[in-house]
């Protein structure tokens, strides 16, 4: 007998489903990779089925099914918050109770409701950031860990110290709404004009382009952050409490002015807005890790919630934190959740056991659903695509690599669906780090996004110390810290390119080489890491082939997708993409199709494409 769990987030943003047969991870899934809405919210009714069929199960199969969250406590939350703003605070409880209206509040009969009649299993319910405790305790390679989640919020907690020991996770303190360090961040991503619970990576990598000179301006006025890590917030500086909008017209006037408008330019001072609030929200995460540090005495850290995803706080962890080990949940923000609540029943509820494992039970957060050649090969003959299969995986490697070689951008589609943001080598494009123009084209043409955004190598492990300043035995294979690039491989600077980075405009900036690797290397001479092994399957062997031709360890990877979508999934997905942008070549399972080859008419025109995801 086998015991199957589904563990579900949903309702809020990312909504996601995992599945744990047996205590192991079988299968997970992002809602939004299937209905193609960006951060879908909805019920994950798709990712369910996805998951059930990766691992040959039925409904009727399932013993329990597990949510992530408290839903009667968070609307305990919401209830209370509106009382303590009233009457100001009616927007706000009218914007949420919107949002819960979709719900029963009794979210057991609609779970129930939605799986069918042949569901005969339990609910269990978990805390939000007990969830994200569990999601990054229990995978990891640890046997004992000091635990941090960070986010906007969960019921109450908006952040938490934790410490898991074998198969046990316990919290320990928490912070709690309104004040939050993840709410901040987002406050100054949406008065730099990016969307809120999405653009706050583009904060981060805004950040580098500017100088923190707002950091004390925040903390004298807008937070107080304490030595532990812990914050309070001025509320008056902030809406989102009582209004429809996350700052207000106190927070504008301090910082010299509404917010920025989506279609405007980006100035210095978003950039200065950016490195500014970046500054603080490392400070915070620095001595939170410290705090946890003491609290615990473990010598490993894990982490999860979307702060967690901010990676250059991760590495400055790793570089400067009292750590030896840092783990950090692949899929940190809400859907992680899923698999967290999964994990809390089969470990809390059940009281089975957990022994950790090297380098940890992930299995590289490749657990979405996969097609193989057959499948690929059926739908090439459909659409009359030109391709050629290569049934010896030694010659495709050669082929692939070669046109790396030749400077080309390379569609790659291979293997399960990643599990979480980053595409890590399934579903992702790539391209020879060493092409001068290579971010400028994989912004412009490719990604139709803000030609600021840096993009991540890949590595292989082996190398990633050579090339990064890590340590010999140190990996990133989720592509969730930062580390700077060495000193060999940088360029100097002469007079003309120290003019051209003082420059206004982003886009003379980023034309500036700064070392050997233009694609990856950011302003600040850093590089968010991803190291790749033997868990990667063929990305890890190509990237090998690429190495024995050209001596480059490395290629640029950026997500399979394009402005404002999701990351392809399907075959279909991931050619509509290679035709509607400038991908020279798409590599499908054994298939490759170039560019040139195609008759392209039947489907999207790149120019409706462009207009859709016209730049900022």
């Amino acid at each position: 007998m086998t015991t199957a769990i589904l563990g579900i987030s949903a309702f809020y943003h990312d909504a996601a489903a995992a599945l744990l047969v047996d205590g192991e991870i079988a299968a997970a899934a992002q809602e939004e990779r299937f209905t193609r809405k960006k951060g879908d919210a909805s019920y994950p009714r798709r990712s369910i089925q996805s998951c059930l069929r990766i691992a040959g199960l039925e409904v009727s199969d399932l013993d329990y099914v597990a949510f992530y969250e408290k839903p009667m406590v968070k609307f305990e939350r919401i209830l209370e918050n509106a009382a303590t703003f009233a009457p100001s605070g009616f927007a706000s409880f009218g914007r949420a109770m919107s949002r819960w209206s979709s719900l029963r509040l009794d979210i057991a009969d609609e779970i129930t409701q939605n799986l069918g009649a042949g569901f005969r299993g339990d609910i269990t319910f978990a805390d939000h950031h007990e969830s994200h405790a569990a999601s990054a305790f229990f995978p990891s390679p640890f046997d004992d860990a000091a635990i941090m989640t960070l986010d906007g919020t969960g019921e109450w907690s908006t952040s938490s110290i934790g410490v898991g020991r074998g198969n046990h996770v316990e919290l320990l303190q928490e912070m709690r709404f309104p004040h939050s360090l993840g709410m901040l961040y987002s406050a100054f991503t949406y008065y730099a004009g990016f969307k809120v619970d999405s653009g706050e990576y583009k904060l981060m990598g805004l950040a580098p382009y500017g100088v923190p000179r707002f950091q004390d301006m925040i903390l004298e006025h807008v937070v107080h952050l304490n030595d532990d890590g812990s914050l309070f917030l001025d509320l008056s500086y902030f809406d989102y409490c009582t209004g429809d909008t996350m700052t207000s017209t106190r927070f504008h006037d301090l910082f010299g002015g509404p917010p920025r408008k989506p279609d405007e330019l980006i100035t210095q001072k978003e950039m200065d807005i950016a490195a500014s609030v970046q500054a603080v929200c490392e400070t915070a995460v620095l001595r939170c890790a410290r705090h946890a540090h003491e609290v615990t005495g473990s010598k490993n850290l894990v982490t999860a919630g979307g702060v967690a995803l901010n990676c250059v706080a991760n590495g400055r962890i790793v570089r400067e934190g009292p750590f030896e080990r840092l783990w950090v949940q692949p899929a940190a923000g809400d859907s992680g959740g899923a698999l967290g609540a999964a994990y809390l029943t089969w470990h809390h509820a059940l009281g089975e056991p957990r022994s950790s494992r090297r380098p940890d039970a992930q299995k590289g957060s490749l657990l979405g659903p996969e097609f193989d050649d057959r499948d690929i090969g059926a739908f090439l003959d459909f659409v009359g695509a030109a391709s050629t299969r290569f049934d010896d995986e030694d010659k495709l490697l050669d082929v692939v690599a070669e046109l790396l070689e030749r400077g080309l951008v390379v569609g790659w589609f291979q293997g399960r669906m990643e599990f979480g943001p980053r595409a890590l080598g399934s579903r992702s494009i790539i391209g020879d780090p060493r092409v001068p123009r290579m971010q400028q084209t994989l912004n412009l043409k490719v990604k139709f996004r803000e030609s600021f955004r840096p993009f991540a190598p890949s590595v292989l492990r082996e190398h990633a110390h050579r090339i990064f300043q890590m340590e010999p035995d140190e990996e990133g294979a989720y592509m969730l810290t930062v580390a700077p690039l060495r000193d060999e491989w940088r360029l100097p600077l002469g007079e003309e390119e120290r003019r051209q980075l003082a420059d206004p405009d982003l886009r003379v900036r980023l034309a500036v080489p700064r070392s050997v690797f233009p694609a990856i290397t950011h302003v600040d001479y850093s590089a968010r890491v991803q190291t790749v092994d033997e868990r990667h399957g063929r990305y890890y062997k190509l990237i090998n082939r690429f190495y024995e031709r050209s001596g480059c360890p490395l290629v640029v990877n950026t997500s399979f997708n394009v402005r404002g979508e999701p990351i392809v999934c399907t075959p279909e997905e991931g050619y509509n993409c290679f035709a509607a942008t400038d991908i020279d070549c798409l590599v499908m399972g054994s298939h490759v199709l170039l560019k040139d080859e195609q008759d392209l008419g039947v489907l999207q025109d790149s120019e409706r494409y462009r207009a859709r995801f016209s730049l900022d």
